[in-house]
């Protein structure tokens, strides 16, 4: 003769959905996002940089379309 089991009901939201991520779930775009901005923020170190960084043509950019 089998035991009955005692499981407890899901614990709900407002939406009636809980979501629970891992750890690494948030924090590897983070880190991944914090990569790429050293990246453009310090092109000297890159081998392929020719003229001006990238940051100083995207500033520029963002003040041209601004400035309509």
């Amino acid at each position: 003769m089998s035991a009955p089991t005692h499981t407890r009901p899901p614990r709900t939201t407002r939406g009636g959905v809980e979501i629970r991520l891992p750890w690494w779930a948030l924090a590897l775009p983070v880190l991944a996002f914090v990569a790429l901005l050293l990246l453009i923020l310090n092109p000297a170190e890159a081998h392929a940089t020719a003229g001006e960084p990238a940051i100083a043509h995207l500033l520029e950019r963002v003040q041209q379309l601004t400035a309509r």
